[in-house]
């Protein structure tokens, strides 16, 4: 015979059980969404950031070069790769805004300011990197000034790379700016998996060659920027291994 009491007894332990698989799989994306922000690369470099900035300060007042490039090398090795890079929303010079998970394949970042002279050779080398691996890795450059500055530089990049900007002074740059530009300083290199995993952070090794040709130049910054670019050249599920 059908009983309500029954019924009620069999009804309270299901909705129970419910309830607390409910509970587990709010915690779940709680503690899961939480895990992600932490691994975040601004995340990551701002909890390191104080102490970093303080020692690297000691060092260059120092004049401990070697003390501060190990510092800086230290940061990112044992920090800094592996995070997620922030998914950026990045104003381009010639289109829109767009972020950095829309280029969906590898990374290569490069802060500049147009007040900095790039050495003899260097833009060229980008340029030449571009043509030849664009079709598989984002060429970006990344400038920290009005748009209003970039149009002579702008012209001197090959069409493969994307001429993005950013300035304290511009809306919605601030934490972008805060991030990159007042924290690892400039020029700085950014290599990306599709993913957007830090694979390698580098300062700037493109070479300064006194009285060198230009064809001397061009080559030597060209192998020092494709040396630098192996970690992404060199990926496991990397399109461009076997083509070279």
């Amino acid at each position: 015979m059908f009983s309500p009491t029954s019924t009620l007894k069999m009804y309270l332990p299901m909705r129970d059980f419910y309830f607390t698989i409910i509970i587990l799989i709010l915690l779940s994306s709680t503690v899961t969404a939480q895990d992600n922000t932490s691994f975040l690369f601004s995340n990551t470099l701002h909890r390191n950031l104080k102490n970093y900035s303080k020692k690297s300060d000691i060092a260059y007042r120092n004049n401990n070069i070697d003390r501060a490039d190990f510092l800086f090398d230290s940061l990112v090795r044992h920090q800094l790769i592996g995070t997620t890079f922030d998914d950026f929303n990045l104003k381009r010079f010639h289109k829109g805004r767009k972020r950095i998970s829309a280029f969906e394949k590898p990374i290569f970042l490069i802060t500049y300011a147009s007040w900095c002279v790039p050495n003899k050779g260097e833009i060229p080398a980008l340029n030449k990197l571009a043509r030849q691996y664009g079709n598989d890795i984002q060429f970006i450059v990344l400038y920290w000034d009005r748009k209003s500055n970039l149009k002579k530089w702008s012209k001197k990049f090959d069409h493969h790379i994307a001429i993005c900007y950013a300035h304290e002074t511009y809306n919605k740059d601030a934490y972008l700016v805060s991030t990159l530009k007042h924290s690892l300083g400039f020029p700085i290199l950014y290599y990306l998996d599709k993913n957007r995993t830090v694979v390698a952070i580098k300062r700037n090794t493109a070479l300064h060659i006194p009285r060198a040709t230009y064809s001397k130049a061009l080559d030597a910054n060209y192998k020092v920027f494709k040396d630098n670019l192996s970690c992404l050249l060199n990926t496991n599920d990397s399109p461009i291994l076997a083509k070279n």
